[in-house]
């Protein structure tokens, strides 16, 4: 935050004033939050100043990610880093006891619970998502065959190594709801495989008529969604020969595409005349009698609820992630307070969380640096990152001459595959390095990274200039085109054609879809990317370009969640205070589920 001078700044309201103003000018609250607070006021005849800054910060929080503000700790919060001085706060208990007796409460524009401020549309999500899964446990369980279950947990997980995966979906079977959670390369995949076998079997047994469960695939992007597809798929075939008759059901109940994941967009269904309603709701709910969402960490608030008006209440509900990594980039952050939340509850009661603690993905030195991030122990991240294994490596110096050898090789592979026409080359290319990013502008941003690996390749191939659409282009879709089938997070390369033409070969839940590409309109360059939008995302190696230490972006959950993006190295350019900036800094969002949760709260 900064102090706002320039009186033709966006971010500044022209007409705010008192308290508004003041916040505004020193960059607390920007000219959308005044904007929205004070025609409220208005609406509710409310003239209470302090009401309308409370209003404002709430409209801050949900535009950061938090579904609500917490007036006792706002101040500290926030002041440290506004652009002016201010004057003294309202006083928190005053300050909070005018907003809920204020007639913006009355009239139910706001909602004061938990000593914390909502917006109405949020309290009522949230209060909703709660209700519907303490709906969902209120059930009498799944009926489970035990004898049958306990030969197909010896069939499906092998007898050595799957302890950890076996016990999950061993409690999974016997309830509608889980909440599967635990680091990369645990074996989440390996466990919804064996739990869908299990489900499976469960049915084949339950219901004469030998119909198989209908089961739905999805995850909030379309990278993330073909990635969940690929990964249940190969677990499935890697199962016993005993179990064929299960992996034909599977398929079979899936229809003639077999199991397809999609995005959640596209399984509530898009509506063309609404942005956060589905055609899937409580009136006309999914068939599916499984619902396994992957990535979980990254669904918001919102589409939560969604998602839980949809489902039928005997839907197996199978929530997938990493409790430790990103949240959504909208507000909430719904899995980490489910996982926090149902911990919280007296002797952990009626809990649907299964954990996985045991990777076996990285190698010890990858593990062991995600491991001391997930406690927050700053020396062992550091002692990690010093030792210089060749899974783990940390550059101090010039990122420009640690970076050039490895993107240059991943993006001249890139090319030369997409010049040969060969598209599923092309894009494998892409995973064997990813570039990551905080920020997209700045030096060590996503847009000035983009343009210098362009001008290395371009010095590469002995051309002056690239145009918009080139061979070897890779690219991210940011948005949703439903008309198209591509989805914000899909990820391809431009790939020359025989005949010379240049075509968009886009790689999203359905598998590549090629386009020409005029009709892409929604989409940039992504040599480098976001770590937000890696998330859902793998490579070989991976390099994380840490911004400076006083980035309020930088947050141990950011560096963790760019870490785990590799599959056998991962580098770290940035300084050690970086480091250290990074593991201290949380990306804490202010939420009243767990309490929800763990206190059983219903209203």
């Amino acid at each position: 935050m900064t102090e706002l001078l320039d009186p033709y700044d966006a971010r500044l309201a022209a007409g705010a004033t008192g308290l508004l103003r003041e916040f505004n000018r020193a960059g607390v609250i920007e000219a959308s939050d005044v904007h929205v607070a004070t025609r409220l006021a208005e609406l509710a005849s409310d003239d209470d100043p302090r009401v309308a800054l409370a209003v404002a910060l709430a409209v801050r929080a949900v535009r950061h990610g938090s579904v609500c503000v917490d007036l006792k700790t706002v101040a500290a919060d926030l002041e440290p880093d506004a652009g002016a001085e201010l004057s003294p706060w309202p006083e928190p208990g005053a300050w909070l006891d005018a907003v809920a007796a204020s007639p913006l409460a009355e009239q139910g524009v706001v909602r004061v619970e938990f000593e914390l401020l909502y917006l109405d549309r949020y309290h009522r999500q949230e209060v909703q998502v709660r209700d519907d899964l303490a709906a969902r446990a209120a059930q009498d369980p799944p009926a489970v065959d035990e004898e049958q279950l306990a030969a197909a947990l010896a069939r499906v997980f092998p007898p050595n190594g799957y302890d950890e995966q076996r016990a999950a979906a061993r409690h999974a079977v016997g309830q509608w709801t889980t909440v599967l959670t635990g680091g990369p390369g645990t074996g989440k995949t390996t466990t919804v495989a064996g739990l869908l076998a299990l489900v499976a079997d469960q049915a084949r047994i339950a219901n004469s008529t030998g119909r198989a469960p209908s089961i739905a695939l999805t995850a909030p992007t379309g990278k993330a969604a073909a990635r969940l597809q690929e990964s249940v798929t190969t677990e499935l075939g890697r199962m016993p020969v005993a179990d064929q008759e299960l992996l034909r059901q599977l398929v079979d109940g899936a229809g003639a595409g077999g199991l397809q994941a999609m995005t959640l967009h596209r399984l509530l269904g898009w509506r063309p005349d609404n942005t956060t309603r589905f055609r899937h709701d409580r009136a006309n709910r999914l068939g599916h009698d499984v619902v396994v969402v992957d990535e979980a960490s990254m669904v918001s608030l919102t589409m939560m609820a969604r998602l839980l008006e949809a489902v039928r209440p005997d839907t197996r509900l199978i929530f997938v992630g990493d409790a430790d990594q990103l949240t959504s980039v909208d507000a909430g952050a719904v899995l980490s307070d489910l996982v926090a939340g149902y911990a919280g509850r007296p002797g952990n009661t009626d809990s649907p969380v299964a954990t996985l603690a045991t990777t076996h993905r990285f190698g010890a030195e990858i593990g062991r640096l995600a491991a001391a991030l997930r406690r927050g122990d700053a020396d062992e991240v550091l002692e990690v990152l010093r030792a210089g294994s060749a899974e783990v490596e940390l550059v101090t110096g010039d990122p420009a001459e640690a970076l050039r050898d490895d993107v240059l090789a991943a993006a001249t592979a890139t090319r030369a595959a997409a010049l040969r026409g060969d598209a599923e080359a092309a894009v494998a290319a892409l995973d064997r390095h990813r570039l990551l990013c905080a920020h997209r502008d700045g030096l060590r941003g996503v847009h000035h990274w983009n343009a210098q690996i362009e001008r290395w390749l371009a010095e590469v191939e002995r051309t002056d200039y690239w145009p918009q659409w080139y061979a070897g282009r890779p690219l991210m879709v940011t948005a949703n085109d439903y008309a198209l089938g591509v989805y914000n997070g899909d990820t391809g390369v431009v790939v020359r054609r025989p005949d010379g033409s240049l075509r968009a070969m886009i790689s999203g839940s359905a598998g590549l879809l090629d386009f020409a590409t005029p009709r892409l309109s929604d989409v940039e360059t992504m040599h480098a990317l976001t770590i937000h939008k890696s998330q859902g995302s793998q490579a070989d190696h991976v390099t994380v370009l840490l911004p400076d230490e006083d980035s309020r972006l930088l947050t141990r959950e950011l560096f963790y969640t760019a870490v785990t993006r590799a599959r056998h190295k991962v580098r770290v350019v940035g300084s050690e205070s970086a480091v250290r900036a990074a593991v201290a800094r949380r990306a804490l969002r202010a939420s009243g589920l767990r309490q929800r949760l763990s206190d059983d709260v219903s209203g």
